[in-house]
Protein backbone atom coordinates (compact mmCIF):
# COMPACT_ATOMS: atom_id res chain seq x y z
CA UNK A 1 0.00 0.00 0.00
CA UNK A 2 1.19 3.67 -0.83
CA UNK A 3 -0.01 5.79 1.53
CA UNK A 4 0.88 9.95 1.24
CA UNK A 5 0.65 12.10 4.38
CA UNK A 6 -0.24 15.84 3.31
CA UNK A 7 -1.07 18.83 5.07
CA UNK A 8 -0.71 22.73 5.85
CA UNK A 9 2.92 23.65 7.23
CA UNK A 10 2.21 23.28 11.44
CA UNK A 11 -1.00 20.57 10.86
CA UNK A 12 0.43 17.73 12.35
CA UNK A 13 1.55 16.16 8.81
CA UNK A 14 4.37 14.99 10.03
CA UNK A 15 3.93 13.82 13.89
CA UNK A 16 0.85 11.82 12.16
CA UNK A 17 2.31 10.07 9.99
CA UNK A 18 5.48 8.81 11.88
CA UNK A 19 2.93 8.08 14.33
CA UNK A 20 1.11 6.03 11.95
CA UNK A 21 4.47 4.45 10.60
CA UNK A 22 5.35 2.99 14.16
CA UNK A 23 1.70 1.67 14.66
CA UNK A 24 2.34 -0.27 11.05
CA UNK A 25 5.69 -1.54 12.48
CA UNK A 26 4.05 -2.05 15.93
CA UNK A 27 1.92 -4.43 14.06
CA UNK A 28 4.94 -7.01 12.17
CA UNK A 29 3.86 -5.47 9.24
CA UNK A 30 6.73 -4.32 6.42
CA UNK A 31 6.98 -0.85 6.12
CA UNK A 32 9.07 1.54 4.27
CA UNK A 33 8.68 5.65 5.44
CA UNK A 34 9.68 8.26 2.80
CA UNK A 35 10.69 11.68 3.49
CA UNK A 36 9.63 13.83 0.82
CA UNK A 37 8.96 17.05 2.66
CA UNK A 38 11.28 20.11 2.04
CA UNK A 39 11.84 20.69 6.00
CA UNK A 40 13.15 16.74 6.69
CA UNK A 41 11.49 16.26 9.59
CA UNK A 42 10.24 12.58 9.78
CA UNK A 43 13.82 11.26 10.78
CA UNK A 44 13.56 12.79 14.07
CA UNK A 45 9.70 11.87 14.55
CA UNK A 46 11.10 8.27 14.17
CA UNK A 47 13.68 8.57 17.09
CA UNK A 48 16.52 9.76 15.74
CA UNK A 49 18.97 12.60 16.33
CA UNK A 50 19.32 15.93 14.54
CA UNK A 51 22.88 14.42 13.50
CA UNK A 52 21.51 10.61 12.89
CA UNK A 53 19.08 12.90 10.73
CA UNK A 54 21.88 15.29 8.65
CA UNK A 55 23.59 12.23 8.03
CA UNK A 56 21.05 10.09 5.64
CA UNK A 57 21.41 9.43 2.27
CA UNK A 58 19.61 11.51 0.23
CA UNK A 59 17.90 10.08 -2.60
CA UNK A 60 18.43 13.14 -5.10
CA UNK A 61 21.91 13.08 -4.61
CA UNK A 62 22.36 9.51 -5.77
CA UNK A 63 19.59 9.83 -8.67
CA UNK A 64 21.50 9.22 -11.54
CA UNK A 65 23.10 5.71 -9.97
CA UNK A 66 19.17 4.47 -8.98
CA UNK A 67 18.50 5.68 -12.72
CA UNK A 68 20.98 3.09 -13.89
CA UNK A 69 20.23 0.48 -11.68
CA UNK A 70 16.44 0.84 -12.48
CA UNK A 71 16.54 1.16 -16.02
CA UNK A 72 18.05 -2.51 -16.21
CA UNK A 73 17.73 -4.52 -19.72
CA UNK A 74 15.26 -2.00 -20.69
CA UNK A 75 15.34 -1.87 -24.50
CA UNK A 76 13.64 1.18 -24.75
CA UNK A 77 15.76 3.20 -22.91
CA UNK A 78 19.27 4.08 -23.84
CA UNK A 79 21.04 5.15 -21.09
CA UNK A 80 20.33 6.47 -17.60
CA UNK A 81 21.14 10.15 -18.77
CA UNK A 82 18.25 9.68 -21.08
CA UNK A 83 16.03 9.46 -18.15
CA UNK A 84 13.64 11.43 -16.20
CA UNK A 85 11.74 11.43 -12.93
CA UNK A 86 8.74 10.44 -14.43
CA UNK A 87 10.01 7.64 -16.70
CA UNK A 88 7.94 4.31 -16.63
CA UNK A 89 8.94 1.23 -16.25
CA UNK A 90 8.89 -1.20 -19.12
CA UNK A 91 9.80 -5.31 -20.32
CA UNK A 92 13.75 -5.19 -18.80
CA UNK A 93 12.91 -2.50 -15.90
CA UNK A 94 14.38 -3.60 -12.74
CA UNK A 95 11.03 -3.20 -10.29
CA UNK A 96 11.47 -2.60 -6.66
CA UNK A 97 9.63 -4.72 -3.98
CA UNK A 98 9.19 -3.69 -0.36
CA UNK A 99 10.31 -6.88 1.11
CA UNK A 100 14.26 -7.43 -0.40
CA UNK A 101 17.47 -6.23 -0.31
CA UNK A 102 18.41 -4.49 -3.48
CA UNK A 103 20.97 -1.73 -4.31
CA UNK A 104 18.87 1.28 -3.88
CA UNK A 105 17.63 0.20 -0.64
CA UNK A 106 21.53 -0.70 0.08
CA UNK A 107 22.92 2.65 -0.95
CA UNK A 108 19.66 5.05 0.11
CA UNK A 109 17.95 3.20 3.34
CA UNK A 110 18.42 3.12 6.75
CA UNK A 111 17.23 0.99 9.23
CA UNK A 112 15.37 2.50 11.85
CA UNK A 113 14.50 0.18 15.54
CA UNK A 114 11.56 1.27 17.00
CA UNK A 115 10.26 0.55 20.52
CA UNK A 116 7.90 -2.01 18.56
CA UNK A 117 8.91 -2.97 15.95
CA UNK A 118 11.22 -1.54 12.81
CA UNK A 119 11.32 0.34 9.32
CA UNK A 120 13.77 1.72 7.04
CA UNK A 121 13.52 4.97 5.74
CA UNK A 122 14.40 6.91 2.85
CA UNK A 123 14.82 10.38 2.40
CA UNK A 124 14.99 13.39 -0.36
CA UNK A 125 17.60 15.30 1.06
CA UNK A 126 17.55 19.16 2.63
CA UNK A 127 17.11 21.89 -0.09
CA UNK A 128 20.60 23.02 0.51
CA UNK A 129 22.20 26.18 -0.23
CA UNK A 130 23.94 25.22 -2.84
CA UNK A 131 20.43 24.67 -4.53
CA UNK A 132 19.27 27.78 -4.12
CA UNK A 133 18.92 30.41 -7.22
CA UNK A 134 19.20 26.78 -9.85
CA UNK A 135 17.00 24.31 -8.60
CA UNK A 136 13.64 23.55 -6.70
CA UNK A 137 12.74 21.52 -4.33
CA UNK A 138 10.64 18.88 -7.20
CA UNK A 139 14.52 18.12 -8.50
CA UNK A 140 14.56 16.47 -5.26
CA UNK A 141 10.97 14.49 -4.50
CA UNK A 142 11.55 13.30 -8.49
CA UNK A 143 13.97 10.55 -7.63
CA UNK A 144 10.75 9.70 -5.06
CA UNK A 145 8.40 9.30 -8.22
CA UNK A 146 10.90 7.39 -10.01
CA UNK A 147 10.55 4.73 -6.99
CA UNK A 148 7.14 4.89 -7.06
CA UNK A 149 6.70 3.95 -10.44
CA UNK A 150 8.91 1.17 -10.35
CA UNK A 151 7.84 -0.39 -7.21
CA UNK A 152 5.15 -3.32 -6.67
CA UNK A 153 3.70 -3.80 -3.55
CA UNK A 154 1.26 -6.24 -1.66
CA UNK A 155 -1.17 -5.94 0.37
CA UNK A 156 -0.19 -5.74 4.41
CA UNK A 157 2.98 -3.91 2.98
CA UNK A 158 3.54 -0.09 3.18
CA UNK A 159 5.50 2.93 1.67
CA UNK A 160 4.27 5.68 3.61
CA UNK A 161 5.50 9.24 2.90
CA UNK A 162 5.40 12.55 4.37
CA UNK A 163 4.88 14.83 1.42
CA UNK A 164 5.98 18.54 1.23
CA UNK A 165 3.70 21.26 2.88
CA UNK A 166 0.71 23.11 1.07
CA UNK A 167 -0.38 22.52 -2.04
CA UNK A 168 3.54 22.34 -3.29
CA UNK A 169 2.46 18.22 -3.44
CA UNK A 170 1.05 18.98 -6.38
CA UNK A 171 3.54 20.61 -8.61
CA UNK A 172 4.39 16.69 -9.70
CA UNK A 173 2.64 13.68 -11.03
CA UNK A 174 3.44 12.21 -7.59
CA UNK A 175 0.75 13.24 -5.80
CA UNK A 176 -1.22 10.21 -8.05
CA UNK A 177 1.25 7.80 -7.21
CA UNK A 178 -0.63 6.64 -4.01
CA UNK A 179 -3.70 4.28 -2.93
CA UNK A 180 -4.77 6.66 -0.64
CA UNK A 181 -3.97 9.86 0.52
CA UNK A 182 -4.67 11.51 4.20
CA UNK A 183 -4.92 15.10 4.09
CA UNK A 184 -4.22 16.24 8.04
CA UNK A 185 -6.14 19.40 9.15
CA UNK A 186 -6.86 21.42 11.53
CA UNK A 187 -10.14 22.48 12.81
CA UNK A 188 -9.44 26.52 11.47
CA UNK A 189 -10.14 28.41 8.32
CA UNK A 190 -7.06 28.05 7.03
CA UNK A 191 -6.79 24.05 7.91
CA UNK A 192 -9.81 23.98 5.18
CA UNK A 193 -8.29 26.29 2.98
CA UNK A 194 -5.54 23.51 2.51
CA UNK A 195 -8.15 20.96 2.04
CA UNK A 196 -10.28 22.30 0.01
CA UNK A 197 -6.98 23.24 -2.90
CA UNK A 198 -6.21 19.69 -2.31
CA UNK A 199 -9.70 18.41 -3.21
CA UNK A 200 -10.11 20.61 -6.09
CA UNK A 201 -6.52 19.05 -7.46
CA UNK A 202 -7.44 15.42 -6.85
CA UNK A 203 -10.47 15.33 -8.48
CA UNK A 204 -9.90 15.49 -12.15
CA UNK A 205 -7.30 12.33 -11.46
CA UNK A 206 -9.23 10.13 -8.69
CA UNK A 207 -7.10 10.56 -6.18
CA UNK A 208 -8.60 8.98 -2.83
CA UNK A 209 -8.52 11.86 -0.17
CA UNK A 210 -9.49 11.19 3.34
CA UNK A 211 -9.36 14.28 6.11
CA UNK A 212 -7.40 13.59 9.69
CA UNK A 213 -8.87 16.38 12.20
CA UNK A 214 -6.05 17.01 14.35
CA UNK A 215 -5.62 19.25 17.42
CA UNK A 216 -9.28 18.52 17.83
CA UNK A 217 -10.29 19.95 21.86
CA UNK A 218 -14.05 19.43 21.94
CA UNK A 219 -17.10 19.04 19.92
CA UNK A 220 -17.20 22.36 18.44
CA UNK A 221 -13.76 21.46 16.79
CA UNK A 222 -15.55 18.83 15.45
CA UNK A 223 -18.52 20.24 14.32
CA UNK A 224 -16.45 22.58 12.55
CA UNK A 225 -14.69 20.14 10.86
CA UNK A 226 -17.58 18.01 9.76
CA UNK A 227 -19.46 20.91 8.50
CA UNK A 228 -16.80 22.08 6.05
CA UNK A 229 -15.76 19.14 5.18
CA UNK A 230 -18.65 16.51 5.02
CA UNK A 231 -18.16 12.72 4.48
CA UNK A 232 -13.98 13.04 3.62
CA UNK A 233 -13.41 13.30 7.28
CA UNK A 234 -12.34 10.31 8.35
CA UNK A 235 -11.11 10.33 12.07
CA UNK A 236 -9.80 12.99 14.66
CA UNK A 237 -6.55 12.87 16.53
CA UNK A 238 -6.95 14.94 19.58
CA UNK A 239 -4.76 16.86 21.94
CA UNK A 240 -1.97 14.54 23.11
CA UNK A 241 0.34 14.41 26.08
CA UNK A 242 2.16 11.64 24.27
CA UNK A 243 3.56 13.52 21.31
CA UNK A 244 3.63 16.72 23.49
CA UNK A 245 6.67 14.46 25.29
CA UNK A 246 8.33 13.35 21.91
CA UNK A 247 8.37 16.68 20.84
CA UNK A 248 10.25 17.82 23.95
CA UNK A 249 13.09 14.96 23.12
CA UNK A 250 11.82 12.00 24.74
CA UNK A 251 11.12 8.91 23.37
CA UNK A 252 7.65 7.39 24.79
CA UNK A 253 6.78 3.69 24.54
CA UNK A 254 3.76 3.26 21.38
CA UNK A 255 2.11 1.48 23.99
CA UNK A 256 1.99 4.90 26.15
CA UNK A 257 -0.22 6.57 23.74
CA UNK A 258 -3.66 7.69 25.13
CA UNK A 259 -6.38 4.50 23.92
CA UNK A 260 -8.47 7.04 21.88
CA UNK A 261 -5.53 8.07 19.60
CA UNK A 262 -4.41 4.86 19.42
CA UNK A 263 -7.61 3.80 18.04
CA UNK A 264 -7.11 6.77 15.56
CA UNK A 265 -4.53 5.11 13.85
CA UNK A 266 -6.06 1.87 13.87
CA UNK A 267 -9.03 3.81 11.76
CA UNK A 268 -5.78 4.77 9.00
CA UNK A 269 -4.93 1.17 8.86
CA UNK A 270 -8.55 -0.03 8.21
CA UNK A 271 -9.06 3.03 5.67
CA UNK A 272 -5.75 2.20 4.16
CA UNK A 273 -6.60 -1.87 3.93
CA UNK A 274 -9.90 -1.26 2.25
CA UNK A 275 -8.15 1.11 -0.57
CA UNK A 276 -5.98 -2.29 -1.39
CA UNK A 277 -8.99 -4.01 -3.28
CA UNK A 278 -9.85 -0.65 -4.82
CA UNK A 279 -6.35 -0.40 -6.63
CA UNK A 280 -6.78 -0.49 -10.61
CA UNK A 281 -3.23 -1.31 -11.91
CA UNK A 282 -4.08 -0.20 -15.47
CA UNK A 283 -4.93 3.05 -14.54
CA UNK A 284 -1.80 3.58 -12.49
CA UNK A 285 0.36 2.87 -15.04
CA UNK A 286 -1.80 5.36 -17.57
CA UNK A 287 -1.39 8.09 -14.98
CA UNK A 288 2.55 7.44 -14.77
CA UNK A 289 2.97 7.68 -18.16
CA UNK A 290 0.42 10.39 -18.79
CA UNK A 291 2.31 12.95 -16.39
CA UNK A 292 5.70 11.26 -18.51
CA UNK A 293 4.41 12.40 -21.83
CA UNK A 294 3.57 16.01 -20.14
CA UNK A 295 6.85 16.21 -18.87
CA UNK A 296 8.91 15.27 -22.00
CA UNK A 297 6.91 18.10 -24.05
CA UNK A 298 7.75 20.63 -21.69
CA UNK A 299 11.37 20.30 -20.93
CA UNK A 300 12.21 16.90 -20.89
CA UNK A 301 12.82 16.55 -24.79
CA UNK A 302 14.91 19.11 -24.80
CA UNK A 303 17.10 18.44 -21.96
CA UNK A 304 17.53 15.17 -23.01
CA UNK A 305 17.18 15.80 -27.02
CA UNK A 306 15.12 12.52 -27.92
CA UNK A 307 11.72 11.94 -27.95
CA UNK A 308 10.74 10.55 -24.25
CA UNK A 309 7.52 9.23 -25.65
CA UNK A 310 9.88 6.37 -27.07
CA UNK A 311 9.73 5.18 -23.90
CA UNK A 312 6.82 4.23 -23.24
CA UNK A 313 6.11 0.35 -23.66
CA UNK A 314 2.43 0.30 -24.65
CA UNK A 315 1.99 -3.61 -23.26
CA UNK A 316 3.48 -2.89 -19.82
CA UNK A 317 1.27 -2.79 -17.19
CA UNK A 318 2.67 -2.20 -13.61
CA UNK A 319 1.62 -4.96 -11.17
CA UNK A 320 -0.20 -7.44 -13.22
CA UNK A 321 1.14 -10.83 -14.23
CA UNK A 322 4.14 -10.37 -16.37
CA UNK A 323 5.21 -6.92 -15.04
CA UNK A 324 8.00 -8.45 -13.55
CA UNK A 325 11.38 -7.60 -11.90
CA UNK A 326 14.30 -7.90 -13.39
CA UNK A 327 16.61 -8.99 -10.42
CA UNK A 328 19.95 -8.57 -11.03
CA UNK A 329 22.11 -8.19 -8.25
CA UNK A 330 24.66 -5.56 -9.64
CA UNK A 331 25.23 -2.83 -7.26
CA UNK A 332 24.37 0.95 -8.10
CA UNK A 333 27.76 1.96 -8.87
CA UNK A 334 28.79 -1.14 -10.72
CA UNK A 335 25.23 -1.07 -12.65
CA UNK A 336 27.33 1.49 -15.13
CA UNK A 337 29.31 -1.02 -16.39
Amino acid sequence: MKIAFVGKGGSGKTTLSALFIRHLAAAGRPVIAVDADINQHLGPALGLTDDQAAGLPSLGARLPEIKEYLRGDNPLIGSAEEMIKTTPPGRGSRLLRIVEENPVYAACARPIALDEGSVRLLATGAFTEEDLGVACYHSKVGAVELLLNHLIDGQDEYVVTDMTAGSDSFASGLFTRFDLTFLVAEPTRKGISVYRQYKEYARDFGVTLRVVGNKVQGPDDLAFLRREVGDDLLTTFGQSDWVRRLEQGAEPALSLLEPANRSTLEELKAAADAAFGLRDPRKYTAQAVHFHLRNAESWGNAKVGRDLAEQVDPEFVLGLDGATADRGTAGLGAARA
